[in-house]
């Protein structure tokens, strides 16, 4: 029997966002971190390590530039929000789990896993979330 190899898959696409649906992802993720209780320096952690005065600017609806990582990482945070909605009927409730200790991570909260600072950190909270509540 011969071996053969096999060849790679070629990488999946870069996602494909507009200015505009940057934008609104910005807006949506600075009410999201509000309503989880991120703190700046926090917040600008989970956007890559970002300047914290550069989320400050934020916050006062200057978006300036962003990259794909940036865009991923936002993506990643509205994933975890929606999940979190339908996961839980009352808001709140999701609102907290994002600080509970929670055993899938080692008794660490969801935001001492994100705090990690790695896009990676989001993704695993992303698909514990999606996991739980049933795949679409």
């Amino acid at each position: 029997m011969e071996l053969v190899a096999i060849k790679a898959a070629p990488p999946p696409p870069a996602p494909n966002f507009s200015d505009a649906e940057v934008q609104a992802m910005q807006r949506a993720v600075i009410r999201l971190f509000d309503n989880w209780g991120v703190t700046d320096a926090q917040a600008a952690l989970l956007l890559g390590d970002i300047a914290v005065r550069t989320y400050q600017r934020w916050k006062q609806g200057e978006y300036g530039r962003w990259n794909v990582d940036l865009a991923a990482r936002l993506s990643n945070l509205i994933g975890i929000h929606k999940a979190l909605r339908l996961l839980y009927t009352e808001t709140e409730r999701g609102y907290r789990w994002i600080k509970t200790p929670n055993r899938a991570f080692g008794e660490r909260s969801a935001l001492e896993v994100m705090l990690g600072g790695q896009l990676t950190d989001l993704m695993r909270v992303r698909r514990y979330l999606d996991s739980y509540r049933g795949a679409w």
